[in-house]
């Protein structure tokens, strides 16, 4: 009784005006930013922490526009995947194979329709399961001494690439290069300027908010930049939508898919580092391997819609259970949200329930009230948003742009950091072209002073032996599974990934 005592208070925080109206904007955001292809919900959160920051929002309004950005995003990304089989993000390339050939048939509003459907289901669901097991793994969180926050860190940065990842090579360098941007500045310590080559501005340290806006954000702008000539042939395309409804038939016949695969997708969603890809792309295998007997799958069958789109969505709430309990991100949407609440000075973790419980549960109910805010919101507005589609990057990435400068000089009121902000901007589009992953950068960034602290307090309390890292059975535990987690993508990620974009691609093309 005590979490639905706490849940009736986040309902009576999250229900004010102001919040409410920041849910609203953060839904309709999100959608537009996951429906856009190449933003999704990493980028539209980034791009949008400046205007948080602007507007003077404490934390818990501030978490409640960008969490609803972020389940926006992930309702979003299916609207391209369906109308013009291009994935909005990663997360919603399995739902290209079933929706687009739904869309050539003239079935692109229930699509549209379903797949909303199927995103509330997962994600309505996952919410419930971050309120029960979230408490849960604060117990068990209460536990750990520094030298198992230690092991869990480098078990957040070992499992980061998933076992959809290609090249943990890349992942491994990329996270060791977050760790070295987390020194700079004076040791707290010892007041030993580290890495600052005798620049007065990096006294104290890199502004995580700053290195995000810039590796997302503005990369993506260079990105576009770079390719600028690529979609003309896309510009005012006409999309016809049709019925914008399913029918009773359909929604019994996914009912079952949406529930096995919301699931499935929440338990790859808690997993460190797997996140929303994986989850979408097990939900729709299993769901192919169990249902599909007559070969629909790929040709338009509903359920090769709902399975994806519920898994996703599943994983996205899924991936808060570690985040908000553990301080650790369980995808990269979360370590940009992470960032948000480090810099609000709250600190994610065992104690976050206990400090901040109407941050918490404020923000629990707040994606209540988004999700069915989202499907209200997304079956009447189809038709705007598919216009939404046909914007030309070229007036939408100044406006990226715009954004991404003004909101930081108003947060910082430093030059010195548009300075650096264009600076991450050019490292993230090299590092993109080079395809080493952005998100162990932000994480190592963030977790890097942390890690570094409880490596120092338990070592200064073993009296200097660095066996204390291993010397509990918990510790040993993180350990292992963070080598099991590091090694088994180099086995079987490429197997993962090569499925993945193979399924997509063989299946898309048997359905045109």
């Amino acid at each position: 009784m005590d979490i639905m005592s706490s849940l009736g208070d986040g309902f009576l925080i999250a229900l004010t005006w102001q919040n409410l109206g920041l849910a609203v904007l953060g839904c309709f955001l999100g959608t537009i930013m996951g429906a856009l292809p190449g933003l999704g919900p990493s980028n539209g959160v980034a791009i949008l922490i400046p205007l948080a920051f602007t507007l003077g929002l404490g934390a818990t309004p501030s978490l409640i526009l960008l969490t609803s950005v972020y389940y926006g995003a992930m309702y979003g990304g299916r609207i391209s995947s369906i109308l013009l089989g291009i994935p909005g993000d990663e997360p919603a390339m399995m739902t290209v194979l079933d929706g687009h050939p739904m869309a050539k048939q003239g079935r692109a509003g229930e699509a549209l329709s379903l797949s909303g459907v199927a995103s509330f289901v997962g994600a309505f669901l996952a919410t419930w399961g971050l309120i029960f097991l979230a408490p849960q793994l604060v117990k068990f969180a209460l536990l750990f001494g520094p030298a198992e926050y230690f092991a869990l860190f480098a078990l957040a940065f070992a499992t980061l690439g998933g076992v959809s990842s290609t090249n943990q090579a890349k992942s491994a360098f990329a996270a060791m290069l977050g760790l070295g941007l987390a020194v700079v500045g004076v040791d707290t310590q010892t007041g030993v300027p580290r890495l600052t080559f005798g620049e007065v501005h990096l006294y104290d340290g890199l502004d995580f908010l700053v290195a995000i806006v810039g590796l997302f954000a503005l990369s993506e702008v260079f990105i576009f930049l770079e390719h600028r000539h690529g979609s003309a042939d896309a510009e005012g395309k006409k999309i016809e939508v049709g019925r914008l409804t399913p029918s009773w038939a359909m929604l019994k016949a996914c009912t079952p898919t949406m529930l096995r695969t919301s699931v499935l997708g929440f338990v790859a969603g808690v997993l460190p580092g797997a996140g929303a890809s994986l989850g979408s792309f097990i939900s729709y295998s299993m769901e192919k391997k169990l249902v599909d007997k007559e070969g629909t799958f790929g040709h338009g069958d509903p359920r090769g819609v709902a399975a994806p789109e519920a898994g996703n969505n599943a994983a996205a709430g899924g991936a808060l259970v570690p985040m908000l309990s553990l301080g650790v991100p369980g995808s990269g949407t979360t370590a940009v949200l992470l960032a948000v609440l480090l810099s609000l000075n709250i600190t994610p973790g065992p104690l976050l329930f206990q400090n901040n419980p109407d941050v918490v549960w404020g923000l629990i109910a707040a994606l209540f009230i988004a999700n069915i805010m989202l499907l209200l919101m997304n079956i009447p507005m189809v038709g705007l948003f598919t216009r939404v589609l046909m914007v030309p990057p070229r007036i939408l990435m100044p406006i990226v742009a715009m954004v991404s400068f003004v909101g930081i000089y108003g947060i910082s009121g430093s030059s010195f950091d548009l300075l650096v902000m264009i600076g991450f901007g050019v490292a993230g589009w090299v590092l993109r072209k080079l395809d080493v992953p952005l998100v162990p950068i932000i994480l190592g960034t963030l977790l890097g002073n942390t890690m570094e602290n409880n490596l120092r307090r338990a070592v200064t309390i073993s009296n200097g032996d660095y066996m204390t890292l291993i010397d509990s059975p918990l510790s040993i535990g993180l350990w292992t599974v963070a080598i099991v987690g590091f090694v088994l993508p180099i086995f079987i990620g490429k197997v993962v990934k090569g499925r993945m974009h193979a399924r997509r691609d063989t299946e898309g093309s048997t359905s045109d």
